[in-house]
């Protein structure tokens, strides 16, 4: 009898292809999209890793920040960082704001601690956008108000269909994407668009059906554990880790649950192949499995303030 044929190793990030997409790494991307910057801590919080933008973004060049201590930008961010170490588990991103780098400039922040890894902290500006990308922000009262309305007309959906109606659109209102839809996996893991909100340019994607290939188990995975997914721009040029190895642990640095984390090559030619320049993916997830997703499309460069991202996140939850 011949030997059976030995499992073939993952494909690091960036180096599968359509024959061994499943497997890619996708976890150990090594890079962040450039609207943010990360920086991986120990526990005292010295400065071991950093994206390849902090000068652009916190004004001082990695060598400047690598192995210091966190509190060499300035500001509230090492007294901030060191109060959420003390006081939250951090096995999921815990929102905060701070000041930091040269004119203290002001920040939008999560922190999560990676399992028997470092702190992850990422960082993106309050203020402002890069060239060419389009905001979304709301002021809190605004907000507020569009959250109470939106979770009334979700509480009072009579069935799945009337639901999966109220969401696209009420996500539309909210985030601003010029296509919202709701994509649901039957049992063996294909899905369906069964509801759609867009701008009338668009031709409609309802009812369309897409393979379980479409998105790799290895995504799937991710999209369990990681609720809220954004692409800003589908061309973006990506700031790498350095060192790519986190020191003292000689391995890369598992970006799992990291919101600013590069996305797969394969996947960012998917998006180009459909037009797309700009998304945000919600996970729906139902007794432990995911159940599907809500999708957002945009066709130019596009982003969300982190609170107009935690809103979506909590409509996720009350629809699953």
């Amino acid at each position: 009898m011949a030997d059976e044929a030995a499992p073939q190793p993952a494909p690091a990030f960036g180096q599968a292809d359509l024959t061994n997409c499943e497997r890619e790494l996708i976890h150990l991307a090594g890079a962040v999209q450039p609207h943010g910057a990360l920086l991986a801590l120990d526990a005292e919080l010295r400065v071991l890793q950093v994206s390849g933008n902090v000068a652009l973004l916190l004004g001082l060049p990695p060598e400047a920040l690598l192995q210091q201590p966190l509190s060499v930008l300035g500001g509230d961010l090492a007294e901030r960082v060191a109060a959420l170490q003390r006081s939250a588990e951090l096995r999921e991103p815990v929102a905060l704001q701070c000041e930091a780098g040269p004119g203290l400039r002001r920040f939008d922040a999560a922190l999560h601690r990676v399992p028997d890894g470092p702190l992850v902290l990422e960082l993106e500006p309050s203020a402002g956008a890069p060239e060419g990308v389009e905001m979304q922000d709301l002021d809190p009262a605004v907000m507020a108000s569009t959250l109470s309305a939106a979770l009334q007309r979700l509480g009072a959906a009579p069935s799945v269909g009337v639901l999966a109606d109220a969401v696209v659109e009420v996500v539309r209102n909210l985030t601003g994407y010029d296509r919202v839809v709701v994509y649901k996996f039957d049992p063996d893991g294909h899905g369906k668009v069964i509801a759609e909100a867009r701008h009338p340019r668009l031709e409609s994607l309802l009812g369309h059906h897409y393979p379980a290939s479409d998105i790799p188990q290895r995504a799937r995975e991710l999209y369990l554990r990681n609720r809220v997914r954004v692409l800003v721009d589908v061309d973006y040029q990506a700031a790498a880790l350095t060192p790519r190895l986190v020191p003292g642990l000689d391995h890369e640095l598992d970006m799992s649950m990291c919101t600013l984390r590069s996305m797969s090559p394969l996947h960012l030619q998917y998006l180009r192949n459909m037009g797309v320049t700009a998304t945000l993916v919600v996970s729906l997830v139902r007794e432990g499995q995911l159940w599907g997703l809500v999708a957002c499309h945009h066709y130019r460069p596009y982003n969300l303030r982190f609170a107009v991202r935690a809103a979506a996140d909590l409509l996720s939850e009350v629809i699953a």
